[in-house]
């Protein structure tokens, strides 16, 4: 399903690192993905979560988004996507909630927010997911987390969608590329690739 044209401009103003292509595609998977629980790792200010939220409008899902909103690795000083419009004048830390509260705002009918790290809320989180996003921090140790953390959420016939993920280390960071591999290894199987993003299913 094609992203529509007020949605897509909305999505063009929101900050992020989302090509355009691979948003469409994670909109048009999202909304056959069924109606269930979704949960988005990683937030920043939005854009897919945008994507994802009126996508669950469409499937008739809800949608969770996790993120302690204080940027990964490459959005702290000194490292290539450091915004410092979004550091904290108070705490000195980046903080992009602000940012993202207009995006809730907007889908505060389908949409909830958890401003946490994902060491925390994995303790807790027990719903079945119906579709899962990874999308957060890219460091081995925290992605391979995240994937241990969630991935056994996802329900016979969910969705298992892994951003930014770079066989060629050339490319990119490799523990996105890692977590497909080892959700491979445990029984997922790939049914599309999109750019960077890949899906899969669990049979």
């Amino acid at each position: 399903m094609a992203v529509p044209p007020d949605v897509a401009q909305r999505v063009a103003e929101i900050t992020g690192f989302l090509p355009v292509d691979e948003g469409a595609a994670l909109y048009d998977v999202a909304c056959a993905a069924g109606p269930g629980t979704w949960l988005e790792i990683g937030t920043y200010c939005g854009k897919s979560t945008y994507l994802l939220g009126n996508a669950a409008r469409v499937a008739g899902a809800r949608l969770v988004t996790v993120d302690h909103h204080h940027g990964s690795e490459e959005n702290q000083p000194g490292w290539e996507w450091h915004d410092t419009s979004m550091v904290d004048a108070r705490s000195g830390r980046l903080d992009t909630l602000p940012y993202f509260r207009p995006v809730l705002d907007e889908l505060d009918d389908v949409c909830s927010a958890v401003v946490a790290r994902t060491e925390v809320v994995a303790q807790w989180w027990t719903a079945p997911l119906r579709l899962l996003f990874l999308d957060g921090n890219h460091t081995e140790e925290t992605a391979q987390h995240d994937y241990r953390a969630f991935a056994p959420h996802v329900e016979q016939g969910g969705l298992l969608l892994v951003h930014d993920v770079f066989p060629d280390p050339a490319d990119g960071g490799q523990a996105p590329w890692h977590v497909v591999q080892a959700a491979l290894a445990h029984g997922f199987e790939q049914v599309a690739e999109h750019g960077s993003l890949r899906v899969l299913r669990r049979p």
